[in-house]
């Protein structure tokens, strides 16, 4: 099940890229900012914002859940039922031929800038993985670059089934200490270490990308971590990404009955950005970028 297809996107890895965000998600992250992913079922969305109180939706409510999320079970009935486009519904389930004719429209744009798609979520490695790789088969055929964004959270056994036809993994590296990873995500983070580490050895490509949280992990310490990590478990890479972090995505919560978590959280400043960039530069990381 997707949520989104993102068009033009030039943050999901090299050249203009169409970014799929599939539904489900083993983490919970406190920062995170597409809350619609986490759960692995469809959803409502509801837009506050435009309704005008019509009461279309209490009138076709079977369970009077028409404002009250948590008898909701995303029957959907009440969409098509107000006036003013104030509900929707949350992930779709399309067949793999379906999802590649809507890529395959944007192949012009992967051939002029060598991008390609990358899958994302949620956790894409924790959907289907036959479908998974009916899909990623139907794009390599068709000579499109494939990238997988991943938490790593997930059994070696699905990565090892995708790294035949993925060009690049963007590979999270959220917290290094278990503990801190726990209280942040809802898990620790020895098998994501880990998984890092096989694959790394299985001589994949690999984008390491390092979500900065202000109050969280905005500081050297962090930083210094994750190169004795690398370093030490002599970890190859072609890129370390720093991404600062925004708030973009918490007015999404409201929308499927949830409060943010991460109100306290604060984007680093461009200085300290740059700091921590220096850091890991200095501690002997090469192709370190912020952003």
């Amino acid at each position: 099940m997707i949520t989104d297809i993102q068009k033009f996107s030039i943050h999901d890895g090299k050249g203009t890229r169409t970014t799929v965000f599939f539904k489900g998600c083993p983490l919970r992250c406190a920062w995170c900012h597409n809350p619609e992913t986490q759960s692995y079922g469809q959803q409502l969305y509801f837009y506050e914002e435009r309704c005008r109180g019509c009461n279309s939706c209490r009138n076709v409510c079977r369970y009077q859940a028409a404002f009250v999320s948590q008898r909701c079970v995303a029957c959907g009935a009440c969409v098509p039922a107000c006036n003013y486009s104030a509900r929707k519904m949350c992930g779709r389930d399309p067949g793999v031929d379906e999802l590649v004719a809507e890529i395959m429209k944007d192949e012009p744009f992967y051939e002029a800038s060598g991008g390609g798609v990358t899958l994302s979520g949620g956790e894409v490695l924790s959907t289907d993985m036959d479908y998974l790789q009916k899909l990623m088969q139907a794009l390599y055929r068709n000579g499109i670059s494939v990238n997988i964004d991943t938490c790593g959270y997930v059994s070696f056994e699905r990565i090892e089934k995708v790294i035949p036809y993925t060009d690049t993994f963007l590979y999270d590296i959220k917290l290094t200490d278990p503990e801190e990873h726990l209280r942040y995500t809802g898990v620790d983070n020895r098998l994501i270490i880990d998984n890092l580490i096989r694959l790394s050895r299985s001589k994949a490509d690999i984008w390491i990308r390092l979500p900065i949280i202000g109050g969280v992990n905005d500081h050297e310490g962090h930083v210094k971590a994750v190169a004795e990590l690398l370093k030490e478990n002599d970890i190859s890479y072609s890129r370390i990404s720093l991404l600062p972090y925004h708030n973009t995505g918490s007015s999404k919560y409201g929308r499927i009955g949830s409060e943010y978590p991460g109100k306290n959280f604060y984007t680093p400043e461009a200085a300290q950005m740059q700091l921590l960039k220096d850091k890991l530069t200095e501690a002997g990381l090469v192709n370190v970028y912020v952003g």
